[in-house]
């Protein structure tokens, strides 16, 4: 039964991950249902003791993003989801699956300000004015380090991630 869930739930991000890249939203129609059939599934195949575990799962998924939302860093949808993914696999899991999140969105960030701020160019240009005896510090633009994006990608790829690496397949 547990694949099932876990079939469930990528289905779920993949949804997400398509609403979240076309439109930058992750609807509250697609994680409230969800919500709401997880926690009636854990209460019907475990109890109340399976609900409440789901029900801290999905609470540390929340608080996982709560400050990156309230600083302005993520969207509501994006923190609504680390909830539900708490809801449906627990606490310990949507927290290494938030350690691999970070490390995916953080990677992702990344490329973003090298690729779009023409950071490599400027770096080559850097290079060249040191060669030459000419300072030159901007290497990225001021507004490349705006930039955002859809967190809904790394969040589904590191869920993924972690489904995968409880499986055993490697780490």
């Amino acid at each position: 039964m547990v694949l099932v869930i876990e079939i469930f739930l990528v289905v779920i991000l993949a949804i997400c991950v398509i609403t979240d890249v076309k439109s930058r939203k992750i609807y509250n129609k697609v994680v409230y249902p969800c919500l709401i059939a997880v926690f009636i599934y854990h209460f019907s195949s475990g109890g109340l003791e399976a609900l409440i575990h789901s029900f801290l799962g999905f609470l540390i998924g929340l608080a996982l993003l709560l400050l990156p939302y309230i600083l302005g860093g993520m969207g509501a949808g994006d923190v609504k989801l680390l909830g539900l993914i708490g809801a449906f696999k627990g606490g310990a899991f949507v927290f290494q699956s938030f350690l691999y999140i970070a490390l995916i969105g953080g990677v992702i960030a990344v490329g973003i300000i090298i690729f779009r701020s023409g950071v490599l160019k400027s770096f080559f240009y850097f290079l060249y004015s040191l060669k030459n005896g000419v300072r030159d510090t901007s290497i990225v633009s001021k507004g490349s380090l705006t930039a955002t994006y859809p967190y809904g990608v790394p969040i589904a790829a590191g869920v993924v991630l972690s489904i995968v690496a409880d499986k055993g397949f490697f780490l």
